[in-house]
């Protein structure tokens, strides 16, 4: 049985779109419309955010709000660094995805010596840097803060001086960099990345399986290929943003795309990964209500949380 402790990040700054700190509060409701008692059970921590910056002129266009995200990023990896030393297992709920990077250099920070592997559940990439960002929104760069990867090779901007020292302060909390390798990642679902992007999936081989091979070879054998190929890892983050699923149901999140999960196959999958004892942590992000019906995506993402915390009691 794992102890489990809710870390509650609603910080939008990353994205481009509003309305994604408001997912947490829309998963509370998903739970009391099911009548659950999911988060009165647990401790919980809410991790102040910076949401006060939206309202701000934007100082680095490459990489939006940075100074938020470098504080942000020193938050929420002390919550989560600091759960793992208490022997509890971080459930982290977020508004925008660009603070899964810190959740990942919580887990290192906290397990510095052991390897991480990352399963990133997600319609998009999340590779780009202030060099290559079609965007600047720092939701579409977790992955490359973690993998101190510039990609200066595909460069398309020249970031100012102030930008290049944030960003590289970013890429050094923890005093760790890289906090992962390109091989200790898997992407499932897949499907919606610009070419700079593709040149770092093709440079590293990085292993992607998509919704085709998903439903061609079923929900157990993906987990079982994915915990093959991170075999060398000691412990494993599993990241998952609801536009992983199909956009006929992922309405309510900034960036749906068509050709994504379906409901019961994002749940299987999640809950197939949730019971293996290598998973060191769950995080969901990406819920925004303003732009749903009914509540319809939080209530997708509550199902898969109930789901996950069940087998996390069993395990």
């Amino acid at each position: 049985m794992r102890n489990i402790k809710i870390i509650e990040v609603s910080s939008e700054i990353g994205a481009g779109t509003r309305g994604a700190s408001l997912g947490i509060e829309a998963i509370k409701i998903a739970a009391l419309d099911f009548m659950s008692n999911l988060f009165v059970n647990f401790p919980s921590e809410v991790v102040e955010n910076e949401n006060r910056l939206l309202y701000e002129p934007i100082a680095s266009p490459y990489a939006k709000r940075i100074q938020g995200i470098f504080t942000m990023y020193e938050r929420v990896s002390n919550a989560v660094s600091e759960s793992i030393k208490s022997g509890l297992f971080p459930l982290v709920l977020a508004g925008d995805h660009s603070t899964a990077g810190a959740t990942i250099t919580g887990l290192k920070i906290a397990r510095p010596k052991r390897r991480l592997g990352v399963v990133w559940i997600d319609a998009h990439a999340d590779l780009h840097s202030p060099y290559t960002t079609p965007s600047g929104n720092m939701h579409g760069m977790p992955l490359s803060v973690v993998l101190a990867e510039d990609n200066v090779e595909n460069q398309v901007h020249a970031p100012d001086q102030k930008t290049v020292e944030m960003w590289n302060k970013l890429k050094n909390i923890g005093k760790i960099q890289p906090k992962i390798l390109p091989e200790d990642i898997v992407y499932i679902a897949l499907r919606d990345f610009e070419k700079e992007e593709e040149a770092l999936l093709k440079k590293y081989n990085i292993k992607v399986i998509t919704v085709a091979e998903l439903r061609k070879k079923g929900v157990e054998s993906v987990v079982r290929q994915t915990f093959l190929h991170l075999s060398n890892c000691d412990d494993i983050y599993v990241s998952f943003d609801v536009d992983s699923l199909d956009n006929s149901i992922s309405r309510g999140t900034g960036t749906p795309v068509s050709n994504g999960l379906k409901e019961r196959e994002a749940e299987d999958l999640v809950a197939s990964f949730m019971q293996h004892h290598k998973i060191c942590c769950f995080e969901i992000a990406e819920v925004n209500p303003t732009l749903d019906k009914e509540n319809l995506m939080a209530e997708i993402a509550f199902n898969i949380l109930q789901r996950s915390v069940n087998l996390l009691l069993l395990n």
